[in-house]
């Protein structure tokens, strides 16, 4: 099983290195973002896919292409900045004020979301036959919607936070922290694991897995920061001060430890091990972004609020 995991992990990151690569050196386009874009909003498709069948396994099933649609709908809102520059044809050009601010692909994933939400109902008023159901469905399909469409979105946002340089900080910071926590649970909790943290949610993690996991997300945060942030910002980056990182780094930690528990918790109450098969060694698309999900508003909001980044 762990050579599977690692395996799958290897792919995986090969693939997502290569993107990161062409999207910094924005090749042929100019425009940034726009070699993650594909990649983005695929994942949201079968992210999509895998939670409507986990409502399917206890024969919750909110009508289907409401949600798939509304899903690359908030994808496509979140890249809102990308799409006016392609559009524009003109890559020197500066973006809309509206769209260049910090709350700009927000608030356009709020004014889709509010929108999309009133074709569901639509959608659920024209195959009501009976009472009981309904307002369950209904329910569930904005879940589906804020789960996966809005949480993820706050990827896009982030890539697309203060420029080219520094939203590409933004977001390798997160995956890099978030991942480096899980791995670090991972291995601590194999090796030193005595105390259950959630016995019932998910027996294997460990109260010393999630130390561990912390400190791997603190030690990844100073590395991302001091080693990384040079290279992509160059002269004008700043180092985040000690208490910037290291809250970083726990807060990421924290929050990415309950979105791997919140994707448990959607599973149990499925009774599902995994949400899909599809990876071999790590299950579906939501075991691999599961702690990102949750994790991204919070990583958005440090770097709102300049704990760190540029005005450090």
């Amino acid at each position: 099983m762990l050579r599977l995991r690692l395996l799958s992990a290897a792919v995986i990151l090969a693939v997502l290195f290569a993107l990161v690569w062409l999207d910094y050196q924005r090749m042929y386009v100019g425009v940034e973002g726009v070699w993650l874009l594909p990649i983005f909003v695929v994942i949201t498709v079968l992210a999509t896919e895998e939670v409507l069948s986990l409502l399917a396994a206890k024969e919750w099933r909110p009508v289907a292409w409401p949600l798939y649609v509304g899903n690359v709908l908030l994808s496509l809102a979140a890249c809102g900045p990308i799409w006016v520059r392609l559009l524009a044809l003109d890559t020197k050009r500066g973006l809309p004020h509206e769209l260049s601010q910090p709350l700009g692909p927000l608030g356009l994933m709020a004014l889709v979301l509010a929108l999309w939400s009133a074709v569901v109902f639509a959608v659920e008023m024209q195959r009501f036959q009976r009472p009981g159901k309904t307002i369950l469905q209904l329910a569930l399909a904005i879940f589906t919607l804020l789960y996966v469409g809005v949480l993820y979105g706050f990827l896009a946002a982030l890539r697309l936070f203060h420029g080219h340089e520094w939203g590409l900080l933004a977001l390798l910071s997160l995956l890099a922290v978030v991942k480096m926590s899980d791995t670090g649970a991972y291995f601590a909790g194999r090796l030193l694991g005595r105390h259950k943290m959630t016995p019932i949610l998910s027996p294997k993690k460990t109260i010393e897995g999630a130390i561990g996991g912390i400190v791997a997300a603190c030690i990844s945060s100073w590395g991302v920061f001091y080693f990384v942030g040079p290279y992509l910002v160059g002269s004008k980056f700043v180092m985040p001060s000690i208490a910037g990182w290291l809250s970083y780094g726990l807060v990421i930690a924290v929050a990415g430890m309950i979105g791997d528990l919140a994707e448990s918790l959607l599973k149990r109450d499925m009774e599902q091990k995994d949400s899909s098969t599809w990876l071999p060694g790590l299950g579906g698309v939501l075991d691999i972004i599961d702690s990102v999900l949750v994790a991204g508003p919070f990583a958005y909001g440090c770097w709102l609020l300049g704990i760190v980044g540029p005005g450090v």
